[in-house]
């Protein structure tokens, strides 16, 4: 599983070493895991899991704790941020959506099929841009 959930993660363009960081934290145990746990069971240097961890520290998708008279870092999922992250990439969206419109203003005319596909896809993330925060609110209004 772990590496299903890593290659998952991988395909979806993260490091190979953090998606299976990503992996690892979805199906331990614990679920809180130190440097040293994650180094040994996924068999990678301790650089690459230092790298990787701090590259998921970076993007919010993990976080650690420290237990009182322990100096070690227990790693662990930010599951439940989930809906700040959603909303953070829609947000992403909307504002790599508005940088497709400016450079459709200032393409050439001399390539209409690919300003066409460029549109459609400005198109398109308008429809998900609207669509997603509503499709959100009315998860949460049935789970209330």
């Amino acid at each position: 599983m772990v590496e299903k959930v890593g290659i998952s993660h991988e395909m979806a363009g993260m490091q190979p070493a953090a998606a299976r960081i990503m992996g690892l934290l979805y199906v331990a145990d614990k679920p809180e895991l130190t440097f040293d746990e994650i180094t040994d069971c996924l068999q990678i240097a301790k650089s690459a899991t230092s790298n990787a961890i701090n590259l998921l520290l970076q993007a919010d998708h993990i976080e650690y704790i420290t237990y009182l008279g322990d100096r070690k870092r227990y790693f662990r999922l930010k599951v439940s941020n989930w809906r700040d992250s959603f909303t953070r990439r829609i947000e992403g969206m909307t504002k790599f959506n508005e940088i497709l419109r400016q450079v459709l203003e200032v393409r050439t005319p001399d390539t209409p099929e690919f300003n066409n596909n460029l549109k459609d896809l400005i198109d398109f993330l308008d429809f998900v841009n609207q669509e997603l925060p509503g499709l959100l609110h009315k998860w949460e209004n049935r789970n209330k």
